[in-house]
């Protein structure tokens, strides 16, 4: 079957639950209403975000949940229920033992379908990474998970193609930051603080190279390369003291986006996949025409001792 899925942003509060999760209940039941099946949310939607670079352990642990059984995943299940619709999202997971993750999860009517754990995780030196890839159904669609910084290792995003995902989840908290790419920096808030007198202004910064055209870079590459579906989940607005610009979109095999939110306000846009794309685009026959036994050792060798990731300004380049 088609399936219509919607991708979202909206303005989190940090560490606010209640408040994030009322925000996602709103936007599931228009997406609902609108006849979506599926809704995806950005990482860390349910607690936020950049904050949690200041965070101590306890204070960490204090927000983190386990799943299923925390309150949030019980929360997403009744929205899931209510509006008859699937809902992903993320959130700060901790274990029995005290171990941190960020984690992003899928729930129904009838509770957690597939939870995925960053393999990179880098806004708290607490938390520790994921160590498998999260292939899973939605009505009929082999779906899989990669959150922000793990879709820059493009394995990654082979892996979970290969592992038989035709829809990718990739939520995000990114762009409007700095980095040593040309271009890149940080916004000004107050051009948020002004965005309904002077909306040109912001959205020239959030459509430039701090934001959309960065975007532009790779993340469409991603889907024709590997012949798959991306939803591409972002926040707009400000996260802790950090503006981010949305861009929330779905973008089909042959890389072209087919939905886009471009509102300063919490809002979604939705898309029907439909299944010939994935076997029509390029990517599904270079797939069928790789030549593993060429590179099989290359791509699994360890890295050399100088070939380390630099870090600038709590971000990996």
């Amino acid at each position: 079957m088609n399936i219509k899925i919607s991708t979202a942003q909206f303005e989190n509060k940090s560490g606010d639950k209640a408040y994030n999760l009322s925000v996602i209940e709103k936007l599931a039941r228009e997406a609902s209403e609108k006849g979506s099946h599926v809704i995806a949310f950005h990482e860390c939607s349910v607690t936020g975000y950049t904050f949690a670079r200041k965070l101590s352990k306890e204070q960490l642990l204090d927000i983190a949940e386990l799943i299923p059984e925390g309150e949030s995943i019980q929360k997403l299940r009744e929205i899931a229920e209510r509006y008859d619709i699937i809902i992903l999202s993320g959130l700060f997971e901790k274990d029995q033992d005290d171990n941190l993750f960020k984690a992003y999860v899928c729930v129904d009517k009838t509770g957690l379908k597939a939870k995925y754990r960053k393999l990179h995780p880098f806004i708290n030196p607490h938390l520790i990474p994921g160590n498998e890839y999260c292939v899973f159904d939605i009505l009929g669609w082999k779906c899989g998970i990669l959150i922000c910084y793990d879709n820059n290792i493009v394995e990654n995003v082979r892996a979970t193609r290969l592992l038989g995902a035709e829809i990718i989840f990739m939520p995000h908290v990114t762009m409007c930051t700095p980095s040593t790419r040309p271009g890149a920096g940080f916004v000004d808030p107050k051009l948020w603080e002004n965005r309904n007198t002077d909306p040109t202004s912001l959205r020239l910064e959030f459509n430039g190279m701090k934001g959309r055209d960065w975007l532009m870079k790779w993340l469409p590459a991603r889907a024709y390369d590997n012949g798959v579906y991306l939803i591409f989940s972002n926040p707009v607005g400000m996260d802790d003291d950090q503006l981010k610009n949305g861009c929330s979109m779905i973008i089909d095999p042959f890389g072209d986006i087919i939905a886009e939110c471009h509102s300063f306000e919490n809002s979604f846009e939705s898309a029907l996949l439909t299944r010939e794309k994935l076997t029509q685009a390029g990517g599904h026959r270079y797939i069928q025409a790789r030549r593993p036994d060429l590179y099989r050792e290359i791509i699994g060798k360890q890295h050399l001792p100088e070939q380390k990731v630099v870090w600038l300004n709590d971000k990996p380049l």
